[in-house]
């Protein structure tokens, strides 16, 4: 029995607590839901981008013909299709069509991603056509040798009206692919970062998606006529929840130009990173009814700005488990910032190093299963076997995925985040999660945002924003409730937090930031100086300062 080893009350509530709500998903493949909004509503605008609109009915028509002609160039059920495009309408049809075509999409900003990394995506996910639109085809970069019978196909507007069909396209009579599409074939195919530096390609299937996207509270309440704004990278899973979110539910899509705010502040609904959601100011933002953030860590204060005008969903989930695995709704008076709950039929635990359950309020690693758990990584098996694993406590051959966060219940029955396991570092011998010095830090008056890093062996540093924070001010308050060993060495005040083309915070480009800052400190204090008066000397600043101390 695997919850042998705890009490009564720690087995009944481990069930309670990290079992989600059991629901029926009314269709395994997103698409097919997307097909129903364009048959009952085809005058409805579906997205627009940068003045351009398109319909529901005229989305569903291109994709229907790019659906036709991947079929005939043999793309199947269970094959991989590049998706190699910018933000924009086309960007949508390329999506659908590769759904209706049976294939799952393999998502890259053909406008950010090197093209190392597109060679990569390319020979892992063996991709035998790749998407993209005109002006971006020589950026896409040929496959290596021996990768026989690869295809570029573009899909801007015009080259899409001149795609052969099968007769008439009509919205109750769908492209057919090879063989009827299977809720665990793929959706999508996503590259996250590996730790040997090369991004690992995480297939996630249509039940891992309409799960989450098609029930509450994941569906965010979106109905026809709502606004979503569509924020984020293409490559990064929070977009299809932009993207599919919408579009399943017969909403309009606003993509964003280069203005972020801009598509923000005519949105009722927004899906970000905290990160990108701290550029937004939520005055300027008066239709939003609803925001979902996820990828890292919330400051509170954040969350609070905008749970006093909207309702406030702060979540969490890897790739591996499809969006979000949890989701938590905010309110301003609630003691704690958590991560809520699992969603429905997924379920959370909180386990020890040797994976077997903790009683509830015990710090653990969080492993989530259910119908989040995705397919796998693609080409490797070591990684697969080290982060997948039976599901004991559900069976029936169900998996598990260890997230590597840490968390604990809460005795309500909601998560608080802890952190990341590989966030826990060792300074002076002492370990230390860094994520609970950066939420002392952003509990300092005018502190927004908190990122703690580790400096070397000995020390901590810190980056707290806006720039007017005062570090002393900052270092006191982490001194006044953790050990020493917590306190930072050094705090920098920033404008603003660097950040990936995922819109998180860029932590490499933080300490490269950091390195400078000291590297200018030192020219400054061996820099001579004159100090004035007959026959004074030449002295280094470092040497002034003192004396004038």
């Amino acid at each position: 029995m695997p919850l042998s080893h705890l009490s009564l009350q720690d087995r009944a509530l481990f069930r309670q607590f990290g079992q989600g709500p059991e629901v029926p998903v009314p269709d395994p493949l997103v698409h097919h839901a997307v097909e129903r909004q364009a048959a009952a509503a085809p005058g409805a605008v579906a997205a627009e981008h940068q003045g351009t609109t398109i319909t529901y009915g005229e989305l569903n028509r291109r994709a229907d013909r790019l659906a036709a002609r991947l079929v005939q160039e043999g793309v199947r059920p269970g094959d991989h299709v590049g998706l190699f495009v910018r933000r924009s309408i086309p960007m949508l049809v390329g999506l659908l069509g590769t759904l209706k075509a049976g294939a799952a999409y393999v998502p890259q900003d053909i406008g950010l991603t090197p093209a190392a990394q597109l060679r990569h995506v390319i020979r892992t996910a063996g991709t035998r056509i790749v998407l993209t639109q005109s002006e971006h085809t020589l950026r896409v970069p040929p496959p290596d040798t021996g990768h026989t019978g690869h295809r570029l196909i573009t899909i801007d507007d015009d080259d899409l009206a001149g795609l052969p069909t099968e007769g008439p396209v009509h919205p109750e009579r769908p492209v057919r692919p090879a063989r009827p599409v299977l809720p665990d074939d793929g959706c999508y195919v996503l590259f996250t970062s590996g730790t040997t530096g090369k991004p690992n390609g995480v297939k996630v299937t249509h039940r891992n998606v309409a799960n989450i996207l098609l029930t509450e509270p994941g569906d965010l309440g979106i109905r026809p006529g709502d606004r979503v704004a569509q924020l984020l990278n293409i490559a990064f899973d929070m977009a299809a929840w932009e993207i599919l979110g919408c579009l399943a539910h017969g909403g309009t899509l606003v993509v964003r130009g280069k203005d972020v705010a801009a598509a923000a502040r005519t949105a009722d609904v927004l899906i970000a990173t905290p990160t990108v959601l701290s550029g937004i100011d939520p005055a300027g933002c008066p239709r939003v009814r609803t925001v979902a953030v996820a990828g890292e860590p919330c400051p509170r204060p954040l969350a609070d700005a905008w749970a006093r005008r909207s309702a406030f969903h702060n979540c969490c989930g890897p790739t591996e488990t499809t969006i979000v695995n949890t989701m938590g709704h905010h309110r301003v008076d609630d003691a704690l910032l958590t991560i809520g709950r699992p969603t429905p039929n997924n379920t959370v635990y909180v386990l020890d190093e040797h994976r077997r359950a903790l009683p509830i309020g015990e710090v653990g690693e969080m492993w989530a299963g259910g119908d989040c758990v995705s397919a796998g990584y693609l080409d490797n098996e070591a990684l697969n076997a080290e982060r997948y694993a039976p599901d004991p406590f559900l069976g029936g051959g169900h998996r598990m995925f260890r997230t590597r966060d840490l968390g604990r219940w809460t005795p309500d029955g909601e998560l608080e985040h802890l952190g990341r396991t590989d966030d826990q570092v060792k300074v002076r011998g002492f370990r230390v999660e860094l994520d609970s010095v950066s939420s002392v830090l952003e509990s300092v008056a005018g502190c927004s945002r908190a990122v703690t890093l580790r400096r070397d062996a000995r020390s901590l540093i810190s980056f707290v924003c806006p720039a007017d924070v005062h570090p002393d001010t900052a270092r006191r308050a982490v001194a006044d409730v953790l050990p020493y060993y917590c306190v930072p060495g050094m705090v920098l005040p920033l404008a603003a937090l660097p950040e990936t083309d995922r819109g998180k915070v860029d932590r490499a480009a933080l300490l490269r930031l950091a390195a400078q800052r000291e590297e200018t400190q030192r020219e400054e204090a061996a820099r001579p100086v004159t100090v004035h008066g007959e026959g004074a000397p030449l002295l280094p600043v470092s040497a002034v300062r003192e004396g004038a101390a």
